[in-house]
């Protein structure tokens, strides 16, 4: 059997409501080859059950969703790895874009656009999102991050952090080379955005940014935004 082009990791937590219908979007390019990998950080909800049933394989893995993705690029058999949150949905077709787009350019990592589900102010914050990613050469995990497999070895994958794994793997991968920005979009649900208001989570999202940047511990800037609890 032939290694697959695309292995797609997904790290999970409590998402027994939302796991069966992302899983299923990709069916389309799990039949075309690609690896769906699900890594769970200790569901009580009975998640890692439901996923059983549309990934190739289940894992668990400590919670920390750089620990998680990790440990399913650890599993990964695809020479391509994408990270996809499990509230994103990937265009039609991701796989032949990525790889294309990879072979073209001659990249060794890069994202998509980036749109939400609904809302004019939220559809303004997708734009600004990825113009400033375009400029910067950082990416979000919003944007499904793609890296080719050697590149990730390289840099040691993610690092171990509470927060920010997104900003740090960008960062790491920088140095190797810019990133492919994808034009096409994937689809992220705004139900996090509007659960804590859209602009409350831009300006949350702003301070914690500079605060990483200014060097404060991941662990306190997980805290404030309620990732993991402040007894962690």
């Amino acid at each position: 059997m032939n290694a697959p082009a695309l292995s797609i990791i997904i790290p999970v937590l409590n998402e027994a409501a939302q796991i069966e219908t992302t899983l299923k979007a990709l069916l389309p390019l799990r039949d075309r080859g690609a690896e769906v990998i699900v890594v769970d950080g200790g569901s009580e909800d009975g998640t890692p059950d439901i996923a059983r049933g549309f990934a190739d394989h289940v894992l668990s893995s400590p919670r920390g969703r750089a620990t998680q993705m990790n440990a399913g690029a650890a599993a990964a058999h695809g020479a391509i790895l994408l990270f996809l949150h499990v509230d994103t949905q990937l265009p039609g077709n991701a796989d032949g874009t990525i790889v294309g787009g990879i072979r073209t350019s001659r990249s060794h990592w890069g994202r998509f656009d980036v749109r939400f589900n609904e809302g004019p102010l939220l559809g303004l914050i997708a734009l600004m999102m990825n113009f400033r990613s375009r400029m910067t050469g950082i990416a979000t995990g919003d944007q499904a991050i793609f890296v080719v497999r050697a590149a990730f070895d390289a840099i040691d994958g993610f690092p171990a952090i509470a927060l920010m794994e997104d900003i740090a793997l960008s960062a790491r991968l920088k140095r190797i080379g810019r990133p492919l920005c994808l034009r096409a979009r994937v689809t992220t649900s705004s139900r996090r955005w509007k659960e804590n208001g859209a602009l409350r989570t831009v300006f949350l999202m702003w301070r914690l940014r500079l605060a990483y940047f200014l060097g404060v511990d991941p662990r306190r800037l997980a805290q404030r935004y309620g990732y993991v609890s402040a007894e962690q």
